[in-house]
């Protein structure tokens, strides 16, 4: 619970961060023009009923509740740039437990300086934390969570230089030195070793020798690309990749994180969209159902594809 109070308590601070600016009566304030700021509420939600229906089915229904967050300082031929996003939502069907659908929480910060303000090229330094706010489980088994708050996090640190268009809403960065840090703070899946890290070790008897280690670190080349484009009028697509190859690990394997989404406003605070978004990373090991039993296999690709219709509340 410490950890869900923190990460709360910076969420209301990032948030609040523009408005501190903006309603500060010294006489002696800062100049804040070159800041900009942009906050996104929404709640997207789906639901079916039946009653007497002849075909069968289950009445269901999903919410998912989600926020966007960017505080952004252009001055000359500086740019830093930083990002928050949130999911959660859940799912109740009818006859059965109530199951999460979604868990995210991202920060990103890049910090970008040009030689001359005519270009497009940057030198670039970047920090992006993930991580999520409650358990999860490989349903419908709920005994024990397979993942929780800050198990996994992932810090990636890195350098680079960056081609940033604001103009065509396009965006690659290319690293060849970031730090991977894996952070895996609940000690039982520490122990079994999940998300890569070291597993504990134990005798023939099977008593505890070394408990299994919290965090791995990594060092290796990242390559991210983002794109948005208004392909129709107020339907937009937007195109997020990330692609991360360790240098001392099996270097060419390729941990990948890609997300695509459409959006199409209906009005300034109805918008449907849908998004599909793919991962694969050699750490994560799938699990799968045997005879009843929860078996861990080899790492697969993971595949979340999500339609919504809902509200939207800027400020």
């Amino acid at each position: 619970m410490k950890y869900t109070f923190f990460t709360l308590l910076f969420i209301l601070t990032f948030a609040a961060n523009g408005q501190i600016l903006e309603n500060e009566t010294n006489p002696t304030k800062k100049d804040t023009s070159y800041w900009s700021h942009k906050n996104q509420a929404g709640l997207d939600f789906s639901q079916i009923a039946f009653v007497n229906w002849n075909a069968g089915g289950n009445s269901s229904i999903s919410g998912l509740l989600k926020g966007d967050f960017v505080r952004k300082y252009v001055k000359g031929n500086v740019i830093w740039n930083n990002e928050m996003s949130i999911r959660y939502g859940v799912n109740k069907q009818e006859g059965r437990e109530l199951r999460k659908t979604d868990d995210a929480f991202s920060f990103l910060s890049h910090y970008g300086y040009r030689k001359v303000e005519s270009s497009n090229w940057f030198y670039s330094a970047r920090f992006n934390f993930n991580t999520q706010f409650t358990n999860g489980y490989a349903y419908p088994n709920t005994d024990k969570s397979i993942s929780t708050i800050f198990a996994p996090a992932y810090i990636f640190l890195g350098v680079g230089s960056e081609y940033n268009r604001k103009d065509k809403n396009f965006n690659i960065y290319f690293s060849p030195l970031t730090v991977k840090t894996t952070l895996v703070l609940n000690q039982r899946l520490a122990d079994l070793g999940s998300f890569g890290v070291t597993k504990a070790l134990f005798d023939e008897e099977g008593n505890l020798l070394r408990r299994g280690r919290k965090s791995r670190n990594e060092v290796g080349l990242l390559v991210t690309n983002y794109w948005k484009k208004e392909f129709y009028k107020n339907m937009f697509v937007e195109n997020r990749l990330s692609l991360y190859s360790d240098y001392i690990n099996n270097f060419g394997n390729i941990d990948v994180d890609w997300q695509i989404q459409m959006e199409m406003v209906v009005n300034k605070y109805v918008r449907a969209n849908i998004g599909v978004h793919l991962i694969y990373d050699d750490d994560i090991k799938a699990k799968e159902e045997v005879n009843g039993q929860q078996v861990t296999v080899g790492p697969k690709i993971q595949l979340k594809q999500a339609l919504g219709i809902g509200l939207i509340y800027s400020f």
